[in-house]
């Protein structure tokens, strides 16, 4: 599960790390006690025709779980179609080595820093 933050003024996405989705929560309760989060955004797996897919229920109840365990901090479903494809594109075009383009951490890594630079974008 790859996990990007922006910059404080909310402009700038940037990858931060890869970690097992196991170790989500213990991840967040250890980063939200030493920084400042306003929201979460959460990849939304939807169909092409924009249709909740077979992930979507999980999906919805990790974005619940982390909502109810930090109620200060919003949680946003954000549209994630097409992420990993861009990721992988933007990848090749930048010149990565094959060995890290088929690091599949790398590729979350930048999908989720695609995901949030989209999520801020849509806000202006």
């Amino acid at each position: 599960m790859g996990i990007a933050v922006s910059d404080v003024i909310g402009m700038i996405a940037g990858p931060l790390e890869t970690i097992p989705p196991d170790q989500l929560m213990n991840y967040l309760k250890t980063y939200l006690r030493q920084e400042s989060v306003e929201a979460i955004v959460i990849g939304d797996p939807k169909t092409l025709d924009n249709r909740p897919n077979a992930l979507s229920p999980r999906v919805k109840q990790v974005a619940d779980d982390i909502a109810k365990t930090f109620p200060s901090v919003e949680v946003k479903l954000f549209d994630e179609r097409f992420t990993s494809s861009m990721a992988a594109k933007a990848m090749v075009e930048a010149g990565f080595p094959k060995k890290v383009r088929r690091d599949k951490a790398n590729l979350d890594k930048l999908s989720a820093t695609i995901l949030l630079q989209n999520f801020l974008d849509s806000r202006s």
